[in-house]
């Protein structure tokens, strides 16, 4: 572990870190609003409730971006800039969100039933932005200075969060008001749940993603045109499009090379935290946390969106490269994961479900373990940099593998097997 409290602000730029922060923030934005838009989303859509395992394979889709981009780098006489691929994914990006805005809620008719076709392609076309981010925008952060990888992974970890407190302002989050609607001849009041309604409707929230993402587009412009973000580069050597090697003399603290079978261990870490922590967790956090109430689920869903964001701010601080703390880490989020996937399971009934005890164990679970999971990421993302090569590209690549048999695994084991029951809120 590395402290380093009067060096963390000293050996860098306050721009540059500003700039990488709003790069980050345009990977993800456009899947998360929409995944945190759906309560609105469902009421318009044609698919209903359904629409959400929908969304889930159309973002899967969306790796054909890492693929055709990979398969060009690797076999192809020809290769691609990253500089300027990057303009493309990111008007890309930005133009989806744009675009949904308008059409999100015209549908077409497929093989006799109605579906939202216009959100189901725009939302392919914004999962090829993230998608393509994992092995595109990482590594191209490669070739600045080892501290601003972090800055970027907390941009990353803001692509969650503002969607979330735009959706907060908005109202979604906000409790199903219970109100008397009729009375029994023996004079026992019937309630029913009615929703508030939104602050703002998804047209205005989609716009504000499209701002969010052009705030971005901007943020990467300014990152790679600037003489001052140039000056911060690390002493590296680039070539075949995005193959790093690194100067001795980088100024930085240097890293030993790891062995055939730490470099294979730490991809297989990887991987397995991608399929949980991308493809699984957002599938059953509802079923783990709403069984102890409303409040519970809101709070866990708040709390684990902030903990990603502010895990790679204390990396800034607390900055570790050690192997040991790796697995350490790694081991102790295998038995948060336990815990909460058995909640799920459990549901509607998991233990303490009647209990304040069980909703704080249940919150806390949920904060520690995206918090602990952004932190490992980061540590093995820092160890595989220092690496050089294409290691940064091999590590988004198994992190969109392992999310993508992650969201098809829960996907079936969510809509085809009886492991996972909601639980229903009334009055």
């Amino acid at each position: 572990m590395e402290h380093g409290y009067g060096s963390v602000f000293r050996n860098r730029k306050l721009l540059v870190d500003v700039l990488a922060i709003f790069f980050g923030i345009g990977t993800w934005l456009g899947v998360n609003g929409t995944f945190i838009q759906l309560p609105l989303l469902v009421n318009e859509a044609p698919e209903g409730w359904s629409l959400p395992s929908y969304l889930s394979i159309m973002v899967q889709l969306g790796n054909l971006g890492p693929l055709l981009y990979t398969t060009i780098q690797k076999y192809s006489p020809w290769k691609l800039n990253d500089g300027y691929t990057i303009h493309g994914v990111l008007a890309v990006g930005s133009i989806s969100c744009l675009l949904t805005a308008f059409f999100y809620n015209k549908t077409a008719v497929v093989a006799g039933q109605e579906h939202s076709v216009a959100l189901f392609i725009l939302t392919i076309f914004t999962a090829l932005n993230a998608c393509t981010s994992s092995v595109l925008f990482m590594p191209y952060m490669g070739r600045f200075k080892e501290q601003y990888m972090i800055t970027y992974f907390i941009g990353e970890g803001l692509s969650g969060l503002l969607p979330s407190v735009t959706a907060l302002v908005q109202g979604i989050g906000e409790t199903a008001r219970c109100v008397q609607v009729n009375v029994t001849e023996s004079g026992t009041p019937i309630y029913e749940q009615q929703k508030v309604p939104p602050l703002f409707d998804t047209k205005i929230f989609f716009l504000i993603l499209f701002g969010l993402m052009v705030a971005s587009y901007i943020g990467y412009t300014l990152l790679n045109a600037l003489p001052q973000a140039r000056r911060e580069y690390a002493e590296v050597t680039v070539s075949d499009g995005n193959k790093y090697v690194y100067a001795q003399d980088d100024n930085q603290p240097r890293l030993q090379q790891l062995s055939r079978a730490q470099y294979a261990a730490l991809l297989l870490l990887m991987f397995f935290i991608s399929f949980f922590a991308n493809g699984i967790f957002g599938s059953i956090q509802s079923y783990s946390s709403a069984p102890y109430g409303t409040q519970a689920y809101h709070l866990s869903a708040t709390l684990s969106v902030i903990a990603n964001p502010l895990a790679c701010f204390m990396a800034m601080f607390l900055h570790f490269t050690s192997l040991r703390i790796i697995y350490a880490l790694s081991t102790l989020a295998a038995l948060l994961t336990s815990y909460v996937f058995t909640t799920a399971v459990l549901s509607p009934y998991p233990p303490l479900y009647d209990e304040t005890l069980g909703m704080v164990l249940v919150v806390t679970a949920w904060t520690l373990l995206v918090g602990i999971v952004s932190y490992t990421k980061l540590g093995i993302t820092t160890v595989m940099r220092a690496q050089g090569g294409q290691s940064l590209v091999w590590v988004g690549a198994i992190t969109q593998l392992g999310s993508a048999f992650g969201a098809v695994a829960i996907f079936f084991a969510i809509n085809y097997t009886r492991y996972f029951n909601a639980a229903t809120s009334q009055c």
